[in-house]
């Protein structure tokens, strides 16, 4: 008969003495199993005893997480939160190095605890803290020289401790001095060489730009972009990585203003505070500095690193906002001013002197040139930037092209205004729709996704790489539209196959512009035709009854295949990040299915794994029975409690919840769509529920269309060979060989 639900076994530890087995019943208080554990080893004054896991985490046991112990659990007896965070609080004031260095690596490791944190926190630990950080360390600078690894570990475990406790959101980030920021800053533009203390620093000063207004404006201000270079030049990926999270944080809080692009600006970026983050990112300098010492090095680009490149990434093309936005005031003398130079710059054109002829023969030249251009609006092609998006945005793009791309420029206009009216290619509205399309297919406008690691090295190549994306794609455009032979009436049909060639050469991740023209360049108007009439037999629908009859009777046999793949990937496992206020390295969590498929073992990981982690290496335990249904999106407790994941559609789009015993739940945040799709069949089969998940659908239609293709083979009278045919014997001679060499 099995032990009741209630009961749970487990083994308690107690240093110097066997461990215990024990059955805790978990309808008794806390405090009553713990006295009676106290009571079985003769010790007094259980108050100031608890109960914490003993499988590296070290995590208390409190009224609130007891539901999570599991049989077979390992326990050790120690001292309650309350009494350790009084003794490290005294220790790390202690007159003796050693006592106060041993006292601040115990609180580095207790405080990712949250229950002891809130003791510690309540005994103003972090108070302490600062004015150790503020004052503190000054105290012992003369024994640097004599003591330097103790004095660098000492620090590293202090900011360590800081940066724990501050990550459970218990005490606000607002309450910091000016003097305390200073320090801070000051380990980061100090070259100390100790890259523990330099690592938490960056950490401490993203956490205090994302979390407090006035402390973005103060940090801001410590900083300039010319003493966070030589961070990125380093070897070590994680200093970058943090280095690079710090300007995306303070470019992510920048006011408006700020951000706008001062191309004209003279001003020395090195000496540039980083609230003038525009004319950071339109110079050479960190751009520079990141394509050639992170994304060309010879060193291979880990998660962490790839999404803080996306943010980035993101974040310079979300400068194209303003402009993209903006509409033109056809009454603007300055933006009229523009449309003139691409005439002028087109037709080779100077302006006419105010005798060369009737206004009427003036206007009627213009309306010719306009429409050579290709604008809608001949008389007044102003009107046609009063869109938005695109905006000024597109006006830009043309004259830059113009500019930059004159030949190019010339050719287009010169080129498709000699063909008839109705195969010319409209250089104005291609060059609108275009830029539209581009700033869709870039997501401009939109917040970085908390998880995406998908950035594009190419755009890291130039300064003015959006510019250059578009004259790259309005030659592709010119090109497609030739290819294609199109008519007016065919403009929206080209401009769908100019988007799937861009989408197509985006996939493969070019290295450069250079690299991402090639590649449209293989992607030829016939190539593409290629491409969709083999992706259409693939997927060829066949309607007859018969055909239908036997799809239906060939799908269960289908969806099972594809339930025990998902079900062998979950016992395969993935590994899943928590998600904070700031994104760190060390927070990762494995999940695996057991072979037997009864128990989804679980537990933190202190890095990434390579391959797969043993069940026996994860501590905690859910069995299956015990899961009662599975939530998505909006519906999982995770996504309700943080604010600014909420309004990120795509962290929505790949959170999952497995609610268990009595509204217990486990939070995930699969890693991307294809993992999320993977659990979330996997976890519905186990429950006995409908794989109803987008990638579910497509593998059921390829898997079909792959049988039925099969099946419908024309095999009649044509003998099957069992085994297969013998391999011919090796020829006499190889005369008939023709060396094309």
């Amino acid at each position: 008969m099995p032990p009741p639900s209630d009961i749970v076994k487990v083994a308690i530890e107690w240093p110097k003495e066997f461990p215990r087995l024990m059955e805790i019943d978990q309808k008794k208080p806390l405090s009553s199993i713990i006295k009676e554990v106290c009571d079985g080893w003769s010790l007094g004054n259980y108050d100031s005893f608890a109960l914490q896991h003993a499988d590296g985490t070290n995590f208390y046991i409190t009224e609130k997480n007891r539901n999570e112990i599991k049989n077979g659990a390992i326990l050790r007896l120690t001292s309650s939160p309350a009494h350790t965070a009084l003794q490290l609080h005294e220790k790390i004031q202690s007159s003796s190095m050693d006592a106060k260095l041993e006292a601040l690596k115990d609180l580095a490791n207790s405080s990712r605890d949250i229950t002891f944190a809130q003791e510690f926190i309540n005994l103003d630990g972090i108070s302490l803290l600062t004015q150790m950080v503020e004052s503190g360390t000054e105290r012992y600078q003369k024994l640097q020289k004599i003591m330097k690894p103790c004095f660098g570990d000492m620090l590293s475990f202090t900011l360590t401790a800081f940066v724990e406790l501050m990550d459970h959101g218990i005490v606000s980030w607002d309450t910091f001095s000016v003097p305390f920021i200073k320090k801070i800053a000051g380990y980061v533009t100090k070259s100390s060489g100790d890259t523990a203390v330099l690592q938490r620093s960056l950490a401490i000063l993203e956490s205090m730009v994302l979390n407090s207004h006035d402390l973005y404006q103060k940090v801001a201000q410590e900083i300039t972009i010319g003493q966070l270079i030589p961070h990125i030049k380093g070897g070590e990926q994680d200093i970058q990585t943090y280095t690079i999270a710090l300007i995306n944080a303070i470019f992510l809080k920048a006011p408006e203003e700020k951000r706008q692009l001062d191309l004209q600006g003279n001003v020395n970026i090195l000496d540039c505070p980083l609230t003038e983050m525009a004319n950071i990112l339109a110079q050479k300098s960190l751009r520079h500095e990141i394509l050639t010492n992170v994304i060309r090095s010879n060193k291979t680009i880990k998660p962490e690193m790839s999404h803080q490149l996306y943010v980035l990434q993101v974040l310079t093309f979300n400068l194209l906002e303003d402009r993209m936005m903006t509409k033109m005031d056809p009454q603007d003398q300055a933006q009229r001013d523009i449309i003139f130079e691409l005439r002028r710059i087109a037709f080779d054109v100077e302006s006419e002197p105010n005798n060369s002829g009737s206004i009427e023969k003036r206007k009627s030249m213009y309306t010719r040139d306009y429409k050579k251009l290709g604008f809608i609006n001949h008389v007044n092609p102003a009107v046609d930037f009063t869109q938005t998006p695109p905006g000024m945005l597109a006006l830009d793009n043309m004259l830059y092209f113009a500019k930059h791309h004159q030949d190019a420029y010339i050719r287009i206009v010169l080129e498709n205004s000699s063909r008839e009216d109705k195969h010319e290619c409209p250089f104005g509205r291609s060059s609108i729709e275009l830029t539209k399309m581009l700033c869709e297919i870039l997501k401009v406008g939109e917040l970085p996704s908390e998880t995406c690691p998908d950035f594009h090295p190419m755009f890291f190549t130039h300064d003015r790489s959006f510019e250059e994306f578009f004259c790259i794609c309005i030659q592709l455009l010119n090109k497609t539209w030739k290819e294609m032979r199109a008519t007016s009436e065919d403009f929206n049909k080209v401009m769908q196959v100019v988007r799937e060639q861009i989408m197509r050469a985006l996939t493969t991740k070019p290295n450069s512009l250079d690299q991402f023209k090639g590649k449209l360049q293989n992607l030829s108007y016939t190539e593409i035709l290629k491409i969709r009439q083999s992706e259409r037999m693939n997927q060829e629908d066949f309607q007859s009854r018969p055909i239908i009859e036997l799809r239906e009777k060939i799908q269960p046999e289908i969806m099972e295949l594809i339930k025990q793949q998902r079900l062998n990937r979950l016992c395969e496992g993935t590994c899943f990040r928590k998600i904070s206020s700031r994104r760190r390295q060390d927070k990762f969590w494995y999940c695996r299915l057991s072979p037997n498929h009864k128990v989804l073992h679980y537990g933190d990981l202190e890095e990434s794994p390579q391959g797969e982690v043993p069940h026996e290496t994860l501590q905690e335990k859910l069995p299956v029975a015990d899961m009662k249904s599975i939530v998505t999106g909006k519906e999982c407790p995770h996504m309700k409690e943080k604010g600014a994941l909420k309004q990120n559609k795509e962290v929505l789009e790949l959170a999952f919840s497995i609610v268990y015993d009595s509204e217990e739940y486990l939070n995930f945040i699969a890693p991307d769509k294809n993992e999320y799709c993977i659990w979330t069949d996997g976890l519905n089969a186990l429950l006995g529920r409908e794989m109803a998940s987008d990638l579910t659908k497509s593998d059921l239609d390829t898997l079909l269309n792959m049988e039925m293709k099969l099946r419908l083979l024309d095999l009649e009278n044509i003998p099957i060979p069992e085994a297969p045919p013998p391999i011919p014997k090796e020829p006499s001679n190889y005369d008939f060989v023709y060396d094309c060499n």
